[in-house]
């Protein structure tokens, strides 16, 4: 696990330099603190800062192919590295190193660019071949593990956070579609960035630059939701999902310091301890989150499970003064990221780091098994559809809209108010719905700066994933907009961000490439059985996992922001959001932003999603500006400031 950076100028052949490549490494340092090196070839370069998991002294990067030819650096993990390097050894290939790492220039010299197609696991790669003069960049298939890329004319640069370019001197102008995306989900959907010439390059993608030649992008892999028919016995199916589910567990084991678990209550994580305990040779460290906020908190579940497996169990309780912590994440994700839950992430890897250097995680679960809320709103919309016209289009959404406002987490009255605001609309429509920030006609009302295409709508994006699934079936379309669009640019940015933050990593078993491509050929109703989510993945995990929380709700890892910003957060969020702050920025509309604000404190509606997105965009926006104003981002995004956390720390063995 480490970060990579690195610039090419493919044009003119500028010759790069130690000392760019320095300044970009010291902006992610915090990904890699165990070491760093530097490969520098005329108009090539590209430096990493390593966190040692593998051959923590021989596996120093970059590394390369016997002569030197073929020189790589590499964030992840391959998890195929060893039957790799059998076979390698065996046509005559031999390795200074056993890092997981060693194996790709090796895999190059058999099969050229095709060598992304033999790695399993979580990565981003560059690798130059100084013969060709040729850049092979490559992320991983499902977007575990980041990648930006910057362009201009004749030169490319790369790193896997947007901070190491902006330190490099790539990040000049605000890109206001991907605000608008922003401002819609919470978060900038690939491959855009905050940045206009800055993008993120997208899972399963390669992009091959060669000295006097234009960029070549390719995809390599693309995940189909194809359910298979006709349909085989539930038995059949349960026995492959338990197979590939223990496989999937034992290879993400790779390492070769102590790994622990981030342990929710949930069934995804909780059945990952249950695996992890096949396998464990020494006892499993488990760390969770919780809150003040009853219905918010999840610790008794988490507790049950680590008894049931006597892990040495580790909790942390975040409270509402954690938020001064809000401009550490900011500078930590590197452009506006709005997703409430980072602030409990945050803190539970800064937990696991005192512990460990690698925790597995449960990301992935909701995507892969029909795991989500949305999934059955879908399911339900189309019995509403049914209703006649007067109760389902008057009757029903008049009562609803009626409800009395709760702060509570997920309560009635939100998923009531979402559902019959939806459930009229066309599948992808529908699904996106559910998860919109701000809508377009509320931004045209909020924002006054507005992008040059006056027809640009986020749902847009939703459709062309649906389209993309490779099948007509409902549930495998929502499944595919949100493998495509919401997993990589929202889940995953989060994960990685945030155990980052700490020199953690988070591995996500469930992610897996053999029990996605496994999942994605399930039948529907093998995952969504009547309103039971994730039926298939309970019933394989039915022996590892306690009945009291296959049966429990899903709660979902939820921040109590809404009455954080009604009661604490009051003060912070009226100023931050201030009409002379607004006006400052010059994007938003003063007097629509406080409307919000007394609607929000009045309880009159529930805005705290909006108000969350735009106090995070806020804080990002001054980061910006202060640093280019000083001239001095490397040194603002190499050492944000990190408060002392204002948490409840507890730790116990089970």
């Amino acid at each position: 696990m480490c970060g990579i950076v690195g610039q090419f100028n493919h044009g003119d052949g500028t010759p790069m330099g130690d000392a760019v490549l320095s300044r970009m490494c010291a902006a992610i340092v915090h990904r890699g603190p165990d070491h760093e090196g530097h490969f520098v070839d005329g108009a090539f370069g590209m430096g990493m800062t390593r966190l040692s998991i593998n051959d923590l002294e021989g596996g120093h990067q970059p590394l390369s192919n016997e002569d030197g030819s073929i020189v790589v650096v590499c964030n992840g993990e391959i998890y195929n590295s060893p039957e790799l390097r059998r076979d390698l050894e065996a046509r005559g290939h031999r390795f200074a190193s056993h890092s997981d790492v060693a194996v790709i220039p090796h895999l190059y010299e058999e099969y050229g660019e095709d060598f992304v197609r033999h790695l399993d696991g979580m990565f981003a790669v560059a690798l130059w071949d100084k013969r060709a003069r040729r850049l092979c960049l490559a992320r991983d298939r499902v977007g575990i593990k980041p990648l930006y890329v910057a362009a201009r004319p004749g030169a490319v640069a790369w790193a896997s956070e947007i901070t190491a370019l902006m330190a490099g001197g790539w990040c000049d102008d605000l890109d206001l579609t991907s605000l608008h995306h922003y401002l819609s989900l919470g978060y900038i959907p690939a491959p855009g960035s905050i940045f206009t010439g800055v993008r993120k390059l997208e899972p399963g993608t390669q992009l091959t630059v060669e000295q006097g030649r234009q960029p070549v992008e390719r995809r390599y892999w693309q995940l189909r939701f194809a359910p298979e028919s006709p349909a085989r016995r539930d038995e059949e199916y349960v026995e492959e999902v338990q197979a590939a589910l223990r496989s999937a567990v034992k290879s993400h084991l790779l390492s070769d310091v102590p790994i622990g678990v981030f342990l929710s209550g949930g069934v995804d994580s909780s059945g990952l301890v249950g695996l992890m305990s096949e396998f464990a040779t020494q006892r499993i460290q488990t760390f969770s989150v919780g809150f003040e906020e009853k219905s918010f908190d999840e610790l008794e579940l988490a507790r049950q499970v680590a008894a049931r497996y006597g892990t040495d169990h580790h909790e942390i309780v975040v409270r509402p003064d954690a938020l001064r912590v809000l401009p550490a994440l900011v500078h930590h994700f590197g452009e506006p990221f709005a997703d409430s839950s980072a602030v409990p992430v945050y803190y539970v890897s800064e937990l696991a780091h005192r512990n460990v250097k690698v925790v597995l995680s449960g990301e992935g679960g909701d995507e892969v098994f029909a795991g989500y809320e949305t999934y059955l709103a879908g399911k339900l919309a189309a019995l509403y559809r049914r209703l006649p016209g007067v109760v389902g289009r008057s009757l029903l959404p008049a009562v609803v809209r009626r409800l009395p406002v709760s702060h509570g987490k997920v309560s009635f009255d939100y998923k009531a108010k979402r559902f019959v605001a939806g459930a009229n609309l066309p599948l992808a429509d529908g699904h996106f719905w559910w998860k919109v920030v701000l809508s377009e006609a509320v931004q045209s009302e909020l924002c006054t700066a507005r992008p040059d295409d006056p027809h640009l709508e986020t749902a847009a994006l939703y459709r062309a994933a649906a389209e993309r699934a490779g099948s007509d079936d409902w549930l495998a379309r929502l499944q595919a907009i949100d493998a495509q669009i919401y997993l990589p640019d929202d889940i995953l940015t989060k994960a990685d961000r945030m155990s980052m933050a700490h020199s953690l990593e988070a591995r996500v078993p469930y992610l897996d490439t053999k029990l996605v491509e496994l999942a994605a050929r399930l039948p529907s109703d093998v995952k969504l059985r009547r309103f039971s989510k994730k039926w298939i993945l309970k019933q394989a995990l039915a022996k590892h996992v306690p009945a009291s929380i296959l049966q429990a709700k899903k709660r979902g890892f939820n921040v109590p922001v809404a009455t954080w910003l009604r009661n604490e957060l009051h003060d912070m969020t009226a100023d931050v959001l201030s009409p002379a702050a607004l006006r400052r920025v010059g994007l938003f509309e003063p007097s629509y932003v406080q409307r919000l604000i007394a609607e929000h404190g009045a309880m009159q509606a529930d805005h705290s999603r909006p108000l969350w997105t735009l106090l995070v965009f806020m804080n990002w926006y001054d980061m910006w500006q202060s640093a280019r104003a000083a001239g001095r981002v490397a040194s603002v995004a190499a050492h944000p400031p990190v408060p002392t956390p204002a948490v409840g720390l507890a730790s116990r063995e089970s």
